[in-house]
This record gives structure tokens, C-alpha cells and sequence, in this order.
């Protein structure tokens, strides 16, 4: 594997690979590397011969100055994971290789931006449609692959690719979870070992709750019983909890507003200051 910390090195990098006929499959991460991580690394190994993993702590997509500061950085742990996942080119840049100058882009992400996280977390997608479309100016990748746990950065990121006209594939990967359902997150070593034991429940509500939908309860009311359920648990508190069109992402309040895309849960639950994310599919009413 070669470390490269510019951007030229990874051009040249990708363009050697590119001479040889390899596809390249790009993953970007913010490091603190963990199994969700390397099940997406494993899936662009399968499909691409050139594979490269960005770790890079974006500060754009950061709107709380504490969260960026408090982000965990293991870049010596992550190298070795990314050693042994038999990546060729892991790309570990400084913010200043990054941002030469400071990125006063503002993309016109639309409704996906707007809802659930953009609202409580204004700025953030903008962050993130400039560092990806940074990242993918600079490889140039086939496919890029990012993993569903984030499943609104995955929407605005097909608006940003659509917007710049980029030429790649996004392949979304599913959930990777601990063995009591918890959405696997780099975020999860924060939490104390009272609020791990208990994390597992917000996983667990939810296929509950996706569970009760094929009762013919109503969505609002299968809203609300997921907020109500988690709050309810001692050192939990819902941000939001939405149900949304799977693919445009605005809320969906009765079964009769349900498109062909289907319907997503998204939650977000702050246990004492880690903020966690996770989702669930609702199965299709018969």
C-alpha cells in the first residue's frame, strides 16, 4: 500500500493505474477506521482493480467546533486496517493540500439537503458536496462507495455528482451493525459503557416499529411511538425522527402519499453529547 499525502502524488498514482486498464474504486472516510468502513473497502476491492481510501476529518461539514475537535484521529490504526483490507493508495492529506484556498462553493443541493440533518445541522451538506466533488475531481473514480448508515449524505451526494457532472458510479452499502444491532460508527467509542449497554435500543425500536407498520397503524402515529419509546429510556433524546420518501427524502404522512421508492426511518438520538444516526426500510404494505 502507499501512503500519499498530495494531490499530485495521487493523480500520478491513479493516472499509472488508469495506463494499466484498472478501474478505481474510491471510499472516502474520515479515518477512526472500523468494520463498517472496511466492508466498504472489501466491496471496491471486489469490483475494481485500483482501490482508494481518502481519511481526511473534513472541517467544512462541521458546523459545531466541538464535534471537530472532539473527532477521533487514528491514522496509525487506520493505516494498518488499510494494509490489511489490501488497499493500493491510501490518500491522508492535510486540510491545507485539501483547501489551498478557502472553498466558497455553495451548490444547490435542493430539498434532500434541506430536511432532517440539513435542517438541524446548517452548512453541513455543503461541506460534504465540497469535499466529495474535491475528493472526485481528484481521482477520478468509477465508482465510489459509501455506506447507508449516512443515508441523506448518500441522496445529496447523487445531486452534487449530477450538479457537477461527474461520470461515476455511487454504489451505497448496507448498515454493517455490532452483534446487538448497533450501527457500527466512529462516534461509538465515545459512549460511556452505561450508554453502550443501551445503544443497541434505538436499532431495536425501529424494527419494532417497521415491524408494527404491517398492522395498519398510520405513519404519523408509527412516528411518534418511536420518539415517545426513546425518550422514554433514561440518558436518550430524539433530535428528530422522520419517515421519509426513500428517495427524495421529504416526509411521508399517510400510506396513501407512499411513491414506488418506499419509505425510510431516520432517527437521530443524542446520548449525553455523541449524537448517533441510524435508519430502517419499512417493508412494503401488502
Amino acid at each position: 500500500m502507499e501512503i500519499i499525502s498530495t494531490v499530485a502524488g495521487l493523480r500520478q498514482a491513479v493516472a499509472n493505474a488508469k495506463a494499466k486498464g484498472l478501474s478505481v474504486g474510491l471510499v472516502p472516510t474520515m479515518g477512526a477506521l472500523h468494520a463498517g468502513h472496511i466492508s466498504l473497502i472489501e466491496r471496491a476491492r471486489r469490483e475494481c482493480g485500483f482501490v482508494v481510501v481518502s481519511v481526511f476529518v473534513n472541517p467544512t461539514q462541521f458546523n459545531n467546533q466541538n464535534d471537530l475537535a472532539t473527532y477521533p484521529r487514528t491514522v496509525e490504526a487506520d493505516c494498518e486496517k488499510l494494509e490489511q483490507a489490501n488497499v493500493d493508495v491510501a490518500f491522508i492529506p492535510t486540510v491545507e493540500e485539501v483547501y489551498p484556498e478557502p472553498d466558497t462553493r455553495v451548490f444547490d443541493l435542493g430539498s434532500v439537503a434541506e430536511v432532517m440533518e440539513g435542517a438541524m445541522r446548517p452548512g453541513h451538506f455543503n461541506g460534504v458536496a465540497q469535499v466529495v466533488s474535491k475528493l472526485f475531481d481528484f481521482v477520478q473514480p468509477d465508482k465510489a462507495y459509501f455506506g447507508e448508515k449516512d443515508y441523506q449524505q448518500i441522496a445529496v451526494i447523487r445531486r452534487m455528482v449530477e450538479l457537477e457532472g461527474f461520470k461515476l458510479e455511487i454504489v451505497p452499502c448496507p448498515i454493517v451493525r455490532e452483534a446487538d444491532g448497533l450501527a457500527m460508527s466512529s462516534r461509538n467509542v465515545r459512549l460511556t459503557p452505561e450508554q453502550r449497554e443501551i445503544a443497541p435500543l434505538i436499532h431495536q425500536t425501529l424494527v419494532d416499529n417497521a415491524s408494527l407498520s404491517l398492522h395498519g397503524l398510520d405513519l404519523d402515529s408509527l412516528r411518534d411511538m418511536v420518539v415517545e419509546e426513546i425518550n422514554a429510556i433514561d440518558g436518550m433524546e430524539v433530535e428528530y425522527y422522520e419517515i421519509v420518501d426513500a428517495k427524495t427524502l421529504l416526509p411521508v404522512h399517510s400510506w396513501s402519499e407512499v411513491s414506488e421508492n418506499g419509505i425510510v426511518g431516520c432517527i437521530t438520538v443524542w446520548m449525553g453529547d455523541v449524537r448517533l444516526i441510524d435508519n430502517i426500510k419499512y417493508p412494503e404494505q401488502k
